[in-house]
């Protein structure tokens, strides 16, 4: 297995951890998870091709769906 795909396993074993935690105490992980995310989808589509890249991006997309529309929203104003 390549380096990016370990460093993806336990970035997904952290979001997991991060997820059991009580919902005010997500934030502050969430937020690092959430900025190391594109790093790691980075080194997979250079590593591995877009489709894998593509994958990843989607499940990412999938996690942080909530995050990600605030910021969204909040940027278009």
């Amino acid at each position: 297995m390549s380096l990016s795909v370990i460093l993806c396993a336990l970035w997904v074993l952290a979001a997991t951890a991060v997820a059991f935690l009580p919902m005010r105490r997500q934030y502050g992980p969430g937020v690092v998870l959430l900025g190391v995310a594109p790093v790691l989808i980075g080194a997979l589509w250079v590593q591995h091709g877009w489709i894998v890249g593509l994958l990843a991006l989607a499940a990412c997309v999938s996690m942080f769906r909530r995050p990600l529309l605030y910021l969204w929203q909040r940027g278009r104003r």
